[in-house]
């Protein structure tokens, strides 16, 4: 992904069990394009290998900072000078300690402190080590200095003990990690982006619904996108089968009428709303109270009325830019360049259904109010995300700086 591509990252690791499962974040971001150094402190180095850090890398591991590779040219503290971002995974009670104290006795608390880079801990140790008031006391001060501390999960931990303390897992670090990046240099930062995700689920009775076959990949593609990209986002989602997403708000809804609520609060400060779940075009006039029976019956007659037009009912939000999206099965132009008009929003983006719905990847094209069409290779969804994000991105701000 392009937010991580030629970053510089150090990753600090602490002496926990659960260093293991930072050497798969190491690799997803070396994967990623990032450059990872790695500074293990002397009790890391007890749970996992230095080489194993290496291998993954590519790089020299780092544990003492008087036998820095040649090419440190400025000595210890030349790694907190040129990085991007300062990663701390695990992070122990210890480290936390010293981190607040200024402590500045190691190579891993010299180059913290000799960066101005964002800092993100994620803590991980017992329960009670947690809990205890001298660590809470310690995050609060990191905190206040500016520094961003994780909470750590709830579950089992490597004791026989279940409570707070786990470390997130590494699909999680890494989407923090790539929010705090896009904060720093992305083409959204500084802005607020709603987006929308997943097929509406209209009742008929407390078991059934109505609903459809979107599996939400592309919306969660794009508020990711969105996120990489710097901004703040909103991500509006009905019921799917997708982990969530990390570095973003996630509010979750059902049907329409929930979803148009959950919108229109969510817009009041946005900058964009992306609005690509598919929302059922009716509802049943009624629901039943109890399930409904088939005993007695040869057929069900429902009775449908229309849902509202989530993106018609905001188009006197002229401050906000509107993307719709057409899944179509046929005349998809004609359908898409209608919606564009009857909606009144900037961009319509459309694409066969047929082909793509519940699918790794995607074929579109972007109309615009403005009457460009621009035509996206069939690619993977986050891929297409992250082309509808850059467009969209470029388009707000030009649009702002032509009102400005």
């Amino acid at each position: 992904m392009p937010i991580l591509r030629g970053k510089r990252i150090v990753l600090g690791v602490c002496g926990s069990i659960a260093a293991y499962k930072v050497a798969q974040l190491a690799r997803n971001l070396t994967l990623a394009g990032a450059v990872v150094d790695v500074i293990m402190t002397e009790a890391a180095e007890r749970f996992v290998g230095a080489a194993t850090f290496q291998a993954l890398t590519g790089r020299p591991v780092l544990t003492d900072m008087w036998a820095l590779p040649e090419d440190s040219v400025v000595g210890h503290v030349a790694l907190g000078t040129h990085a991007d971002l300062i990663v701390i995974a695990p992070a122990t009670a210890h480290t936390l300690a010293r981190l607040a104290a200024g402590f500045a006795d190691d190579l891993l608390t010299t180059t913290v402190l000799a960066s101005t880079a964002p800092i993100l801990c994620a803590p991980a140790m017992n329960v009670q080590m947690y809990a205890a008031a001298a660590t809470q006391a310690n995050i609060a001060t990191l905190r206040q200095r500016g520094i961003i501390v994780l909470e750590p999960e709830v579950g089992k931990m490597a004791e026989p003990m279940e409570g707070k303390g786990r470390l997130p897992e590494p699909p999680l670090l890494e989407g923090e990690i790539r929010a705090l990046l896009g904060q720093q240099s992305g083409s959204l930062r500084g802005r607020r982006v709603v987006v929308t995700a997943g097929g509406t689920r209209e009742a008929i009775d407390p078991i059934r619904y109505l609903g459809n076959r979107s599996s939400g990949q592309m919306g969660y593609a794009l508020a990711e996108a969105a996120r990489d990209a710097g901004a703040h986002v909103t991500l509006i989602s009905t019921p799917v089968a997708l982990p969530a997403p990390a570095g973003l708000e996630l509010v979750f809804v059902e049907s329409a009428l929930s979803l148009r609520d959950a919108v229109i609060a969510a817009c009041q400060q946005a900058d964009m709303l992306i609005m690509n779940a598919a929302v059922a075009d009716f509802r049943p006039a009624t629901v039943a109270e109890q399930k409904i029976k088939k005993s007695g019956r040869d057929s069900l007659t429902l009775h449908l009325i229309s849902n509202p037009d989530i993106l018609a009912e905001l188009h006197d939000r002229t401050d906000l830019v509107r993307i719709g999206f057409a899944a179509e099965t046929e005349a998809i132009e004609a359908h898409a360049l209608g919606k564009l008009q009857r909606k009144n929003v900037d961009m319509i983006i459309a694409n066969d259904a047929t082909i793509t719905m519940g699918k790794p990847d995607v074929a579109m094209t972007i109309f615009t109010r403005t009457g460009e069409t621009v035509a996206l290779p069939r690619q993977s969804k986050p891929d297409a995300a992250e082309a509808i994000i850059a467009y969209s991105a470029a388009y707000l701000n030009t649009r702002a700086g032509a009102v400005q």
